[in-house]
């Protein structure tokens, strides 16, 4: 078992072609990295999967947590940061099982929190371009306008909203009131975001190139766009009117 201060939760539903080779590529790289997948109830052995390797090599390194069924993406994430904040980890990433997020890219989301001092770090598709593989230009034109109109409505500066990759420092989720946390689907991203913003911590956008999946069935669907278009709005209203939680001292 190797140490380590930093936990990349990964939800996942029906990946058994991706989830044994995200896991070693993580355990492969030389920043150690501990993983806990979220599954909902994966009727496809992803689950058994993760057990095999939990009860194997990667012994006190990997977790799971086994949920009943597809309850969100949102509150999956939400689950894996109380337990993250449970087991004392100082770093709490969210990532892909797709390898749509290049498992290389996690120590330079780490940096950027652990050496340069921000709170959070996005792994960013837009920063600098539209940096996208392989994804229809459809998906490509709504997910950029997507972050886009955030922008707009919010006033919120960051390019990509909308990232699923991304380090948050302990204080960030110890401090964000996650049973506040509206959004399940695409607008939880959003959310997150936004409401660091809001309470003041510091946001760094970091560069990656996104690949579209090359094995599984991807889970987006028109109604995740559709909470996302009007949740946005609501953000944008509470920005005005909530209370966030005080900035904590560092």
């Amino acid at each position: 078992m190797k140490p380590s201060d930093s936990i990349v939760i990964i939800p996942t539903y029906n990946e058994k072609e991706n989830i044994e080779k995200i896991i070693r590529a993580i355990f492969s790289l030389e920043k150690s990295f501990h993983i806990l997948v979220v599954d909902d109830g994966s009727p496809d052995g992803t689950a058994d999967i993760v057990h095999r390797l939990m009860d194997g090599e990667f012994a006190g390194q990997l977790f799971i947590m086994e949920r009943s069924g597809k309850l969100g993406l949102g509150t999956a994430y939400i689950a894996g940061f109380r337990w993250a904040l449970e087991h004392d980890y100082g770093y709490v990433f969210e990532m892909d099982a797709d390898f749509s997020h290049d498992p290389n890219d996690l120590p330079r989301l780490y940096a950027a929190c652990a050496d340069e001092g921000y709170d959070v770090a996005i792994g960013s598709r837009y920063v600098s371009g539209v940096n996208v593989v392989n994804w229809p230009i459809g998906r490509v034109l709504m997910s950029y306008f997507a972050s886009k109109y955030v922008r707009f409505i919010t006033g919120f500066s960051v390019h990509d909203t909308t990232a699923g990759f991304k380090c948050y420092k302990r204080r960030v989720l110890e401090t964000i009131e996650l049973d506040k946390i509206q959004f399940k689907g695409y607008a939880f991203q959003i959310e997150m975001k936004y409401t660091a913003h809001k309470i003041g911590f510091k946001i760094k956008e970091v560069p990656v190139v996104f690949v579209n999946r090359r094995e599984g069935t991807s889970k987006m669907s028109g109604g995740i766009f559709g909470e996302a278009f009007f949740g946005v709005m609501r953000l944008r209203w509470d920005g005005w009117f909530r209370k966030y939680p005080p900035m904590p001292q560092a």
